[in-house]
């Protein structure tokens, strides 16, 4: 068995002349949470249709769990789950009876399928209500139960397309953790789209960038933000006078710096020493108190990598 859930090579996908994925090459270990991050268009949802098997590549090749997309896509999607935009719920059956006719398509027998969807419903919080109809839910909970859908058959690769859309903070929190959760718990890998960057920041292993159907940048979260991010000072203190800032701007390392009461924001050129900027401070009449490196944010790298993508 392959060590990797997804692999792609040269794939493509046109409409009406416009491509929409452009030799996507890109290779998903088993076992993590893979962040697809892209603008509006970029071609993310595109994706997960050619990887579902939903759709054909105009050219290229993809495998998921070892399947062949175009030959094997009935094997693919009775293995994997799946989240898109619409919850897919029945919302005049309550959740327990949801999980039930799914369980039953998915042919799970009668005592392993109850089983497990006590345990799902009780680990999503949604025990409690199991015997009320969807239609009284909040969005929030009915993300969940569509959560408990798509793992209900215990599926080794969940795709998961923008999840916590359109939920407000907390809901949206608490569905992050119970992704995490669940796919630690039972090793199942997870390819998620989302726009939440800090999102992307917090629960990704691994995060690929798309754009036009390129991809642009793959990497853990901490490399992309290496990969992107420019050298950056946080000098805090006090008595940062207006003509000690000019003297620092006016340094051939110095791109710009930023003031904000007892905090300098220094963007540097290239990487140096902090020694220097810290001298010519005190030698103005300044009182450091402390010196930090910054590293750039997952969306900092994201905009940045765009932008060089562009050019």
């Amino acid at each position: 068995m392959t060590n990797l859930a997804i692999e792609t090579e040269g794939l493509c996908r046109d409409f009406n002349g416009l491509r929409a994925v452009d030799h996507l090459d890109l290779q998903v270990p088993r076992g993590v949470i893979f962040g697809f991050l892209g603008p509006n268009g970029a071609g993310k949802t595109t994706t997960i249709r050619l990887l579902l098997g939903l759709i054909e590549p105009t050219a290229g090749s993809a495998y998921v769990l070892g399947f062949d997309v175009r030959r094997e896509a009935d094997c693919i999607r009775e293995r994997v789950g799946v989240l898109l935009e619409n919850h897919g719920l029945y919302e005049r059956l309550t959740a327990w009876d949801n999980l039930e006719y799914f369980g039953e398509i998915y042919l799970l027998p009668s005592q392993e399928r109850r089983g497990r969807i006590e345990e799902l419903l009780r680990h999503l919080g949604l025990w409690e209500r199991r015997n009320e109809q969807v239609s009284r839910f909040s969005k929030g909970m009915k993300q969940k139960l569509a959560m408990a859908r798509a793992l209900l058959h215990r599926p080794p690769l969940v795709f998961l397309d923008e999840p916590t859309a359109g939920l407000d903070a907390p809901s949206a929190a608490a569905l992050r953790e119970d992704i995490v959760s669940l796919a630690r718990k039972e090793g199942t890998t997870v390819f998620l789209t989302t726009h939440n960057l800090a999102e992307a920041e917090r629960i990704c292993d691994l995060v690929g960038v798309i754009n036009h159907g390129k991809l642009v940048a793959i990497g853990s979260p901490e490399e992309l933000r290496a990969q992107a991010s420019r050298p950056r000072l946080e000098i805090k203190g006090r008595n940062f006078t207006p003509e000690a800032i000019a003297q620092l701007s006016a340094l051939p390392m110095v791109q710009k710096v930023e003031s904000s009461g007892g905090r300098l924001i220094v963007d540097l050129k290239e990487a140096g020493k902090s020694i220097p900027l810290v001298g010519l401070l005190v030698r103005a009449g300044a009182e450091i108190e402390e010196v930090r490196r910054l590293n750039a944010t997952l969306e900092e790298a994201f905009l940045a990598l765009l932008k060089e993508e562009e050019r």
